[in-house]
Formats: C-alpha cells, sequence, structure tokens
C-alpha cells in the first residue's frame, strides 16, 4: 500500500524496546516523525539511532514524538541498543519497534522489491496531530539522512499549517516566509501587519509570523 500526502497513517500495534504501544495512542496529540532502517546492527542505522537520540531535546521542543522501527525482533533490538549507545555516547531515550512480521513494513511501504527483497528502505514519515501524513521522504539503504533536515522541514510544516505562508528554498526558523497565491496582497497586508513585500504579483514575503 502507497501512502500519500495527507492519508492517515496507518495504526498498528506492536512491541517495542520501551513497551507495547498502539501507534495513534502512543501518538496521542503531538507530531510524530515514524522513520525505518532495514536491519538491526548496520552502520549506517547505528549512526541514525544515536542522532536522534542526540537531538531528541530538540524534536521535543516542537512538540514531536520519534519512533523508529527495524525489521528484527525485540531480542536483537534489546541487543543492539548497547552498541548505538557506545558508538554516540548517548543513553536511548525513544522506541524502536520490533517488525519482525513486516507488518509495519507493509502497512507503511517501506520494502521495494527493485531494491532489496528483504530489507526496508530508509523511510520518513512526519505525522500531524490530526494522524494524517504531512511527510514522506524515502532515501536508498545506502544513505543516511539529513537529521537538521528533518527538523528543518518540521519547522516548516508546523509554519504552514497555522498560517497562510509557505517557506522558500532553503528556508530555515526565523527567515522570511511566502504569502500562499490565494490571499490578495491588499488583504495579506491586514493580514500580516509586519510587513508584506511584492517582489512579483505571485510572489509576496512577510517576516516569519510566529516570530
Amino acid at each position: 500500500m502507497s501512502i500519500r500526502l495527507g492519508d492517515i497513517a496507518p495504526d498498528f500495534k506492536a512491541e517495542t524496546t520501551q513497551g507495547p504501544i498502539s501507534f495513534h495512542e502512543w501518538l496521542g496529540d503531538s507530531w510524530g516523525m515514524l522513520f525505518s532502517h532495514p536491519a538491526d546492527f548496520t552502520p549506517v542505522c547505528t549512526t541514525e539511532l544515536g542522532k536522534t537520540a542526540l537531538l531528541k531535546g530538540e524534536f521535543e521542543k516542537k512538540g514531536v514524538k520519534v519512533i523508529a522501527v527495524s525489521v528484527d525482533d525485540l531480542a536483537s533490538h534489546n541487543k543492539w541498543v548497547p552498541d548505538i549507545e557506545e558508538v554516540n555516547g548517548v543513553k536511548m531515550n525513544f522506541p524502536i519497534i520490533a517488525d519482525s512480521e513486516k507488518v509495519v513494513a507493509g502497512l507503511y511501504d517501506m520494502i521495494h522489491p527493485n531494491a532489496s527483497e528483504k530489507a526496508t528502505v530508509r523511510s520518513v514519515f512526519i505525522i500531524g496531530p490530526d494522524k494524517k501524513v504531512k511527510l514522506t521522504l524515502t532515501y536508498p539503504a545506502s544513505t543516511g539522512r539529513n537529521f537538521q533536515e528533518l527538523l528543518r522541514v518540521i519547522d516548516s510544516l508546523q509554519l504552514t499549517a497555522e498560517y497562510s505562508v509557505a517557506t522558500p528554498a532553503d528556508w530555515k526558523d526565523g527567515d522570511d516566509a511566502i504569502v500562499v497565491p490565494s490571499i490578495s496582497t491588499a488583504d495579506a497586508i491586514l493580514k500580516f501587519p509586519k510587513g508584506v513585500k511584492e517582489v512579483k504579483p505571485y510572489l509576496r514575503y512577510t517576516p516569519q509570523p510566529n516570530k
């Protein structure tokens, strides 16, 4: 099953390194980031999970819960965790889903047979408080993710969910945003009291509204 933007993120029950969960219940009213790993005891995954643990406080500031999934069993995960902690100098502080039956991998279309018949791709799903999928990213198994970019896109998703703006190329938190085309310039001037700069009739900038 292919997951598209705006779809309700599939719910599931699973065992994790922090106990059993029901996914939607675990998310509650928070944003969430679900990200997959091809297998335990693999080098790229070990660095990614450590980086996520190091950045967990940054995700929490944005109201985002993080959870990983790997198609190995819970015993394997628990044996792997000490390696992650040792290599990255961090304590694992978020759950890893055990998915030996590939239930979650199937629900979220994480196995791409033309890339690998067995291993999952490196998929990322950002999920909103409404349980809808807001962003998907898919990397090959060989390429580690840029977690600063994931934090950046979360900033953009949360900003644009609350205000009638979009974010331009290379935008980062604190930069000017773009007024969406559906709002006239006259209305934008009223809506955004910090100011509106018109570059083209269809390209108007305003200081980030929530700063």
